[in-house]
């Protein structure tokens, strides 16, 4: 696996490659958006470290680019970390957000989660649900609806995936980040209403603007499978 690590700052990018290669995985480095969109094309790139504050071309662009083609999981390094650029930086498409400084420890522990394959996990659903409008597909990490692909995250895909499993119930934030993202997932409970806000937008129709996801006040989420 090849890991394409976005960052301007040299002495970051050498300690977040040292890391890495010290797990097993390749790296390749891009020190501008553009470059790193050129590499992405080039290469076949297993998850991306994304900067936010690039020369020539933003990180949310290129995640924005990125995600016009490709699931890929993104990572963002930054030190943006408000929670206005938190929510900005998910809703853009990123997979999980790291802020600076960081751990390179607890970085790694994000990638072995993120590459983790999705179809290895028991929870995982497959098969139709939502009346029969919405399909689960493990094997092609896709979700469709009325047979046409909705583009998600894996993060989007494993938390829907798990909403989805029978039998149908009411799944706290908690009970989500543990069953779909691992336990070794360290990002803010409220991260998953993010993923749901955005799943929902996805998803949404008339008669189901909440995108088959029910919010159950004070619990948690429950998918909206009633005929």
């Amino acid at each position: 696996m090849k890991i394409l690590i976005v960052e301007d700052e040299p002495s970051i990018a050498e300690v977040v490659s040292a890391y890495a290669k010290r797990e097993g995985y390749d790296t390749v480095t891009a020190s501008d958006g553009i470059e790193a969109l050129e590499i992405f094309e080039r290469d076949e790139i297993s998850l991306v470290i994304l900067d936010l504050m690039l020369p020539k071309l933003s990180g949310e662009e290129v995640c924005r680019r990125i995600r016009e083609s490709s699931q890929v999981p993104i990572i963002m390094l930054t030190a943006k970390t408000s929670e206005a650029d938190v929510v900005y930086g998910l809703d853009t498409g990123a997979n999980d957000y790291v802020a600076k400084p960081f751990s390179p420890r607890v970085l790694m522990a994000r990638i072995r989660a993120q590459l983790r394959p999705a179809a290895s996990r028991d929870n995982i659903a497959s098969g139709f649900c939502a009346d029969g409008r919405i399909e689960i597909d493990p094997e092609r990490v896709e979700i469709r609806k009325d047979g046409k692909p909705i583009t998600v995250t894996k993060s989007e895909f494993l938390i829907f995936s798990t909403l989805a499993s029978k039998p149908i119930r009411t799944w706290s934030r908690e009970e989500i980040i543990r069953s779909a993202l691992g336990d070794d997932y360290e990002g803010f409970d409220r991260t998953i209403d993010t993923y749901i806000k955005n799943l929902r937008k996805k998803l949404a129709e008339p008669g189901h603007e909440n995108g088959w996801i029910k919010t159950i006040y004070g619990f948690g989420y429950r998918l909206d499978d009633e005929k």
